[in-house]
């Protein structure tokens, strides 16, 4: 059984998956902070550096918002998963006063300002449209051959030229009139952006597209999952959440409001959430990982701890190895980390047990929404991989 809880105290929302009693993703949404990611501006180029070979553009926000020439120019091709740009100079492209129209790809923080790009991506229930490219992918999560042959034939009779897509998880096995209905509805979304943009007399800077809100996006990319309750302690948030369901065709849901009650205490999630603030998580077997994330990556470290195991060395670490891929693939979806993660296993001394502690984590990382990629051991016997934050979409 699958749920969903919405607990807000003051400014502050937290959001929950639960997964039969267990909670397996976890959020939080401050209303002081100002969420930009998504949101899609004509701007102004205020200056160019060269050097850095990037751009300052100003959305009318407090800060001006970063843009990198990679994030200018047009994506190309696809070569092993990755986008391939054209190496090109800055100034040639772009000079301060112009207009520009960007996405904003990451919010600011207290030292930066938002990350934007010019290439747009506007998701809907089945779909990502990206215009102005062909690039044209499928969730690698829809395995089956047939599926993806059907679906990629169904999208390419759809969708007009110049415009990419990515075919979501959620459209597998969907029908389609289902399908077009969804790509078509994204589609004149985005000409109604054009219009806008086109317009002789806008004012600059100007939102052109607000984008989902987090709830919004939460319930859409979930609405696949079986969800069976959504539990919603806030009057606003739970006619937010009634609107969302109710443009989500055959999503059939049970929501309830209990009004200014601290619900994570009723159902007792909030010992569950403050385990999953700890450093260090025991595995079943005695050993145990730590967590610590630094600015530039998330390091977790695994330990033999009270685990003596067999007689047998290799066998002792690898089951602890074992244990902790799992462990840390929950881990990583419970906390939403993202970005690069080292991980530090037990020396294993049989290559064999190298890859088979790859397949597990890769195995577990099915059940992760977001995007993950294991790039394997290094010289050091150090495991690295990267992980997408899933506020950062699919």
């Amino acid at each position: 059984m699958k749920e969903i809880f919405i607990n807000k105290i003051e400014n502050v929302s937290k959001i929950v998956l639960i997964e039969n009693g267990n909670v397996i993703e976890k959020y939080e949404e401050d209303d002081r902070k100002k969420r930009l990611e998504g949101k899609i501006y004509l701007g102004t180029v205020q200056n160019v550096l060269q050097g850095m070979q990037a751009a300052f553009i100003n959305i009318g926000e407090a800060k001006n918002t970063f843009i990198h020439l990679k994030d200018i120019l047009p994506k190309v091709n696809v070569v092993n998963n990755k986008e391939v740009q054209i190496e090109q100079n800055i100034k040639k492209l772009i000079k301060a006063g112009d207009k520009i129209l960007i996405q904003v790809k990451r919010d600011a923080t207290s030292i930066k300002g938002a990350k934007v790009s010019t290439h747009i991506s506007i998701p809907s229930r089945y779909f990502v449209l990206m215009p102005n490219t062909d690039i044209r992918t499928i969730s690698q999560k829809i395995e089956q051959e047939a599926e993806r042959n059907r679906l990629n034939e169904i999208t390419s009779r759809i969708l007009p030229k110049n415009f990419g897509v990515i075919i979501r998880t959620s459209a597998l096995n969907k029908k389609e009139e289902v399908l077009e209905k969804d790509l078509k509805s994204v589609i004149k979304l985005w000409k109604n952006i054009e219009k806008q943009v086109g317009l002789e007399n806008i004012d600059i800077p100007k939102i052109v597209y607000e984008g989902q809100t987090f709830i919004q996006k939460l319930l859409v990319d979930l609405v696949d999952m079986e969800i069976e309750r959504i539990v919603v302690n806030d009057k606003k948030i739970f006619e937010e959440v009634k609107r969302a369901i109710t443009e989500l065709e055959e999503f059939d849901v049970k929501i309830e409001f209990k009004e200014n009650e601290n619900i994570f205490k009723t159902y007792d999630i909030e010992e569950q959430l403050e385990k999953s603030e700890q450093r260090k998580i025991w595995l079943r077997c005695g050993g145990f990982i730590t967590i610590d994330k630094t600015e530039a990556l998330t390091a977790i470290d695994v330990n033999s701890g009270k685990y003596i195991g067999s007689k047998d060395l290799e066998q002792t670490v690898f089951k602890v190895n074992k244990e902790a891929s799992e462990e840390i693939a929950k881990q990583l979806r419970l906390r939403d980390i993202g970005g690069i993660i080292i991980i530090d296993y037990i020396d294993m001394a049989d290559e064999k047990h190298k890859r088979q502690v790859i397949d597990i984590l890769e195995e577990n990382f099915k059940k992760d929404r977001s995007k993950t990629q294991i790039v394997g051991f290094s010289k050091l016997n150090l495991l690295e991989m990267t992980r997408k934050h899933m506020k950062g979409g699919e």
